[in-house]
């Protein structure tokens, strides 16, 4: 954006949606050839406390220009009373500024607000709900605008939503996921956990969906989804829903009798949406909207043949643009009620870097970067014998070691930072996506039984949360202020030293992660293996190490010399600063936490190897002081 362009007054019109899962923005001119789109935290109102509302809306109203007009959509918002709610806390972070507040229903059918495909259309979506020949009282009432739309959602919950042009409206679910989503990904989530256990009852075997289940949860057998269930949240069932569908696709019965029973859900309720608008045979705009629908074409044809069959008359088409869209729509016209203020025109703002003030390292040093390079040893990987791959890879990680002792003094400093901050009472974070990620996580997760160490010393945050463990989250690992976000909801502060993980040194989540960990005062440290990245000098951590391991034989499988390396140093990190802060006595782990037969039998010997006493002796001193190590070891100290 030019200069003059900046400087013309243009009203500026800010929809935000909030949501369980996420809450979205867009902030445009009137005509969007300029606008910023983008995610931040879950917010539902009704779990939010008025301080709570406000603080959610302020995180984004600090980051923005201040629009002209806003609408803000919140899942929750039921009454006017729950707007109120809404309209006071924008108040406070956009005082003077039009609001329109309602919830992510309304804003939903705003989006919608486009022309019908006729038949005729080629899009995929025209082809799965082409309905042949529509009536000519359709067609005109059509042409004239005067169709009502019901909404149809289903996402993680699911809700029909229907309103004339009039302004009448109807409403049927939506009552949440304890009360109601019909049809919705809970729903099919769940029906399919009680249908698995209920079949491994009946008929004495685990059934392929049940399978299916296990694997996607990384649990080992049926009796582990009873804690499971117990602490899982709404979006952690709901994401199983995506396994039925993939057993439905191979004809799984019980996938096909959940699903069956989850699009007459729908289908009914959307039925009955449109009955409380119209007479039954009016013409009908039905919108699909939500991930369920939206993502699963065959399930959404299953449930528009069942709404034909129910409302002859219909027309059914999928919301085409993100509901967030209508948001928008709608604080324009908020405007219109309130009259016009002129405002600034819209900043030049990247949508790549949401932050201001953050800028990640160049392009150019991602592709000089030894992780993305061909190895010139291994061109022939795919014809060379089993043997000579073998010994190939050995002989590439014998490398490893000499490339990482030449950034010892490095090393060396970023241990006396993770020490003087345990010392302190503060933290250390691992930061990363991906293998990096999941690697921060593993030697997170060893240091409570290794060193006895609470929970939250040493924590692991991997881009894309919890699933991304065990399977690729889509586009996680690209969201700068995800990481940032991660590192405020962690509380991390002055005492804590978060270590960013990437191998080519570039990853946005952990630069987010850096960039908010440095402007709340901890000591941050990049591990990576890009000796040419390109940093910024005022976005540079205050440490970085960067050894040179050399190109992948599989070139850019950073999982393999770069994944063993950072093994390497996250064990060096968190062992040689557990042995500075008194949890190793000799080289004998004192303050491990026995908490299974081998570790009991191991604590044994240790008070043994330390006090000369017999195993009897030993073990009776660390029931004694159960089972901790080191009070065992001062009872039986000569």
């Amino acid at each position: 954006m030019t200069q003059r362009q900046k400087a013309t007054a243009k009203p500026l019109f800010l929809g935000i949606e909030c949501g369980g899962t996420r809450s979205t923005f867009v902030i445009t001119e009137e005509e969007p050839t300029f606008y910023w789109q983008g995610k931040f935290g879950p917010a539902n109102l009704r779990l939010l406390s008025d301080e709570q509302l406000v603080r959610h809306f302020r995180a984004l109203g600090n980051s923005l220009p201040k629009p002209t007009a806003l609408a803000i959509a919140m899942a929750g918002s039921r009454t006017e009373a729950d707007r109120k709610r809404i309209r006071r806390a924008a108040a406070k972070v956009w005082p003077g500024i039009p609001c329109y507040a309602t919830n992510d229903l309304e804003t939903a059918l705003e989006a919608a607000d486009t022309p019908i495909d006729y038949p005729g259309s080629h899009s995929m979506w025209r082809k799965i709900f082409r309905t042949g020949d529509f009536s000519a009282d359709a067609r005109e009432a059509d042409r004239i605008g005067t169709i009502p739309r019901v909404l149809v959602l289903s996402g993680t919950g699911s809700c029909c939503f229907g309103r004339t042009w009039d302004g009448k409206t109807a409403k049927v679910g939506g009552w949440g996921h304890i009360l109601g989503d019909k049809g919705s990904g809970f729903e099919i989530g769940l029906r399919a956990l009680k249908a698995v256990v209920y079949y491994y009852d009946r008929d004495g075997e685990w059934s392929k969906l049940g399978q299916r289940i296990l694997r996607k949860l990384q649990l080992n057998e049926p009796d582990d989804l009873i804690g499971w269930v117990q602490t899982a949240g709404k979006d952690e069932i709901a994401s199983l829903a995506v396994e039925v569908f993939d057993a439905w696709a191979g004809h799984d019965e019980i996938a096909v009798d959940v699903l069956e029973g989850a699009a007459h859900s729908l289908a009914e309720d959307a039925a009955s949406c449109a009955g409380h608008l119209v007479k039954e045979g009016a013409p009908v705009q039905f919108v699909i909207a939500g991930g369920v629908l939206l993502k699963q074409p065959r399930f959404a044809k299953k449930v528009a043949a069942l709404l034909r069959r129910l409302w002859p008359n219909a027309i059914i088409t999928p919301l085409k643009r993100e509901s967030v869209w209508g948001a928008v729509q709608l604080a324009k016209r908020q405007l219109q009620v309130s009259g016009f203020k002129s405002r600034p025109g819209l900043p030049g703002i990247s949508i790549a870097e949401p932050h201001e003030g953050l800028a990640l390292p160049s392009l150019q040093s991602l592709e000089l970067s030894p992780t993305e390079q061909r190895n010139p040893r291994s061109l022939n990987l795919d014809r060379a014998s089993l043997v000579e791959t073998i010994v190939l890879m050995l002989s590439e990680d014998e490398k490893i070691p000499r490339s990482i002792l030449a950034e010892r003094k490095k090393i060396e400093q970023a241990v006396k930072f993770i020490v003087r901050s345990f010392k302190r009472g503060g933290r250390l974070f691992y930061v990363g996506a991906g293998t990096s990620g999941r690697l921060g996580v593993l030697d997170a997760c060893e240091c409570p039984p290794t060193f006895r160490t609470p929970p939250e010393q040493v924590q692991g945050i991997i881009a894309g949360g919890q699933r991304a463990l065990w399977e690729a989250v889509e586009g996680a690992e690209d969201d700068p202020g995800a990481g940032a976000r991660a590192i405020q909801f962690r509380g991390v502060g002055r005492k804590d030293v978060v270590v960013g993980i990437a191998a080519s040194g570039r990853t946005p989540f952990v630069w987010g992660a850096l960039w908010g960990a440095k402007r709340r005062g901890a000591k941050t440290v990049l591990l990576c293996f890009n000796p040419r990245l390109e940093i910024p000098r005022r976005h540079r951590p205050d440490l970085i190490l960067a050894p040179n391991v050399g190109p992948e034989i599989l070139t850019g499988s950073t999982r393999l010399k770069s994944g063993t390396a950072t093994k390497l140093i996250l064990n060096i990190f968190t062992t040689l600063a557990m042995v500075r802060t008194g949890k190793v006595i000799s080289n004998l782990m004192v303050d491990l936490n026995p908490g299974n037969v081998k570790l009991r039998d191991r604590a044994v010997r240790i008070v043994r190897e330390l006090t000369g006493a017999g195993a009897a002796s030993a073990k009776a001193a660390l029931k004694e002081s159960g089972w901790v190590v080191k009070e065992a070891w001062q009872r039986l100290k000569p």
